[in-house]
């Protein structure tokens, strides 16, 4: 089983993990071992995330060394797949069979299962967060015992074991839903007046698919990105005026990373990402930040962060605004309500960001906001678990599962103190 000594960084460099070893087991049973044996033990996904969720200061585990898993069930409609899969991968191989997932992240080279452990999100009305999909999961314990949980057979537990922080243990497989393959098409409206989006959420973010506002908050206006499929209608919203051609999210970057725009039909997982999984995806250099508020508060929210554009906007990169279906997990950001989520790429220069990140957090926290999981926040971690109501269930989920707390680090204990 490969192990490296050498300091690793996230995706970002913005992170030095603290563990002084990172291993890469090529076996389930040399998984297991490894967890047995190990006194404190956290499994590190693609390395997407922006602050410490994944850290640990005694065993980090990659799992992308497993066995490749992709075993489609036609009648149950669902596949199940190695959690260090990455989505571009699975995606391609369930469409050379005929499938599709609802959703996908704008990033399609994030894994599966880091990706559903912190409720990454894609975009649209209809769509749950990606977390949703997980149908059933396999977890290696503590003293490296395999426990499988599913949706059906577990019903009092299971909303507490997918969004779950890697608190419960190291998933090695999931079961998630699916359905028939379908083609869509991406299209972009620029120059749309920011006022009009506040005043039409329902119409503006009901004209595709998936719909994404890209902003800076300061100039009044944005950029709207359709995905639609093919064998829906599209909605009859038609602000702003066509872009005329390609394009990248980011103002001022090449638009050669991103999934192919103007119309052109072609395969659903080559669409709803924003970038293609081949080249590299966003800024590059930046930090990331998101909230998710209940969708009634858009309009407060969009007022809100209008009102302090003039700070946002020089340490920007991109806003991007999406929307998202409530889902019954417990530590879902969107638990429990419809929701719109503020995302923002900043310039990589914390000392500048961090200030505004904290006046736009002080502005919508109040409006009921919750902070991505594997994002950058200010808030207090009291502050963050207080926006969840079934926060001291996972809690107590957490000390059932690993009484010792071998899953545990800084970032969770800060969030679910040991009693």
């Amino acid at each position: 089983m490969p192990t490296s000594h050498a300091l690793l960084r996230n995706w970002a460099g913005n992170v030095t993990f603290a563990s002084p070893r990172v291993h890469r087991p090529t076996t389930v049973d040399e998984l297991r071992r490894l967890v047995r044996d190990s006194t404190g033990i956290r499994a590190l996904g693609s390395g997407h995330s922006f602050n410490l969720v994944a850290d640990s200061d005694r065993d980090l585990v990659r799992l992308d060394g497993l066995p490749v898993v992709t075993e489609v069930d036609p009648d149950a409609s669902t596949v199940t797949v190695s959690g260090g899969l990455r989505y571009a991968d699975l995606a391609a191989a369930l469409h050379r069979e005929g499938h599709a997932l609802a959703n996908l992240a704008s990033l399609p080279h994030i894994s599966v299962a880091g990706s559903c452990a912190t409720g990454t999100h894609g975009s649209g009305d209809g769509h749950r967060c990606l977390s949703a999909a997980v149908r059933a999961l396999e977890l290696v314990g503590p003293d490296g015992d395999l426990r499988w949980l599913s949706r059906d057979a577990d019903p009092e537990i299971f909303p507490g074991t997918v969004v779950a922080l890697g608190a419960l243990g190291v998933v090695t497989r999931l079961t998630l839903e699916i359905e028939p393959a379908y083609e869509m098409t991406q299209r972009v409206r620029i120059g749309v007046p920011l006022d009009e989006v506040a005043e039409r959420i329902d119409d503006v973010f009901g004209a595709a698919t998936s719909v994404s506002l890209f902003t800076d908050w300061h100039a009044g206006e944005g950029d709207v990105w359709l995905k639609n499929r093919t064998d829906r209608p599209a909605g009859d919203w038609h602000g702003g005026r066509p872009a005329t051609g390609p394009m990248h999210p980011v103002p001022g970057m090449p638009p050669e990373p991103s999934t192919e725009q103007l119309g052109t039909v072609g395969p659903w997982f080559e669409r709803l990402p924003h970038f293609r999984p081949e080249l590299p995806p966003s800024a590059g250099d930046e930090l990331q930040s998101e909230l998710y508020l209940p969708r009634d508060a858009a309009p407060a929210a969009f007022a809100a962060l209008r009102g302090i554009g003039h700070l946002i906007a020089p340490a920007l990169h991109i806003s991007e605004v999406r929307t998202i279906r409530a889902d019954d997990l417990w530590l879902s950001p969107a638990y429990g309500r419809d929701t719109v989520a503020f995302h923002f790429t900043w310039r990589k220069d914390p000392a500048t960001v961090l200030p505004v990140l904290s006046a736009v957090e002080e502005r919508l926290v109040p409006l009921g906001a919750r902070p991505h999981w594997g994002k950058l926040t200010a808030l207090a971690p009291a502050e963050v678990i207080g926006g969840y109501e079934r926060g001291a269930d996972f809690g107590r989920l957490a000390r059932d599962l690993d009484p010792d707390g071998k899953f545990r680090n800084a970032f969770t204990d800060a969030l679910f103190p040991r009693v």
